[in-house]
């Protein structure tokens, strides 16, 4: 059993089909995964449902893929759960959405901390309801002594507003004259994102066909290896991680050969 801050961990809940984690040596999984949960509306209007419905269903998919990741050995998993573009969804579908958050991170704290989760925030403070960033800050307070694996909740987030932000300080930081902007290089600009301590990400992992960043994690996926879904996010769950851990693995050129254990069957 695994332990974490001096206790006991418990395992994540075993997948209702019997499938387990591929056997990926740890050097071949990649250490940050970044994460677009897309396609909750679309999946609600092929059912005939509010669209709301298919963030309802997603919250389902966010706790199998975080339990997958645990399994196979994902240190760090960003999910970009509201971006800075969604303030122009209706005032109803943001309402909702910001009520919605709060009830997830509400239900799910207890859980992840239980599997040696970390919960941490990533994003802008203004606009953001303050009730919002009290349940955030609460699941960061409460799960802090965690170190298995570290969930970011990347709310009121957008990749240029991140990197907007960083300029911003670190021009009043000069101004100030306590930053020499003769010497700002990459790693500057690093210290001033929302977290810098976030290591870049490995793999991009996007749901629901669209093969594009949509704004996230812009400065820290410069380098990832990109993996497209098919399926509504409502529809992923820990095996299509794992699928693409394998496909990450299978492309790192040290690896080759065969995977240890066959894919994940879906």
């Amino acid at each position: 059993m695994a332990r974490t801050a001096g206790r006991d961990l418990v395992a994540p809940f075993p997948h209702p089909s019997g499938a387990r984690a591929p056997r990926i040596p740890k050097e071949f999984v990649p250490r940050h995964v970044a994460v677009v949960m897309d396609g909750n509306g679309r999946w609600a209007n092929a059912r005939g449902l509010p669209r709301i419905e298919g963030h309802r269903a997603g919250e389902k998919s966010l706790l199998d893929v975080v339990a997958g990741a645990v399994d196979v050995g994902v240190e760090y998993i960003s999910a970009y759960a509201f971006s800075t573009e969604n303030w122009k969804r209706s005032p109803e579908e943001v309402r909702f959405l910001m009520g919605f958050t709060q009830e997830v991170m509400r239900r799910q704290c207890d859980v992840m901390a239980s599997w040696g989760v970390r919960i941490r925030w990533a994003g802008r403070r203004p606009k953001l309801w303050k009730s919002v960033i009290n349940v955030l800050q609460e699941a960061e307070e409460r799960t802090k002594h965690n170190d298995l694996c570290t969930l970011t909740m990347c709310v009121n987030y957008g990749g240029r507003a991140e990197l907007a932000d960083a300029a911003a300080a670190m021009a009043r930081d000069a101004a100030a004259g306590t930053l020499d902007p003769r010497r700002v290089n990459e790693k500057t600009v690093q210290r001033y994102l929302y977290l810098a301590d976030l290591p870049d990400v490995d793999l991009f992992l996007r749901s629901s066909g669209e093969q594009r960043t949509s704004n996230f994690m812009l400065w820290q996926a410069a380098y990832a290896e990109m993996v497209f879904l098919d399926e509504p996010w409502p529809d992923v769950d820990r095996r299509h991680l794992w699928r693409a851990v394998e496909e990450y693995a299978r492309r790192d050129r040290r690896y080759g050969g065969a995977l240890d254990t066959p894919q994940a069957a879906l």
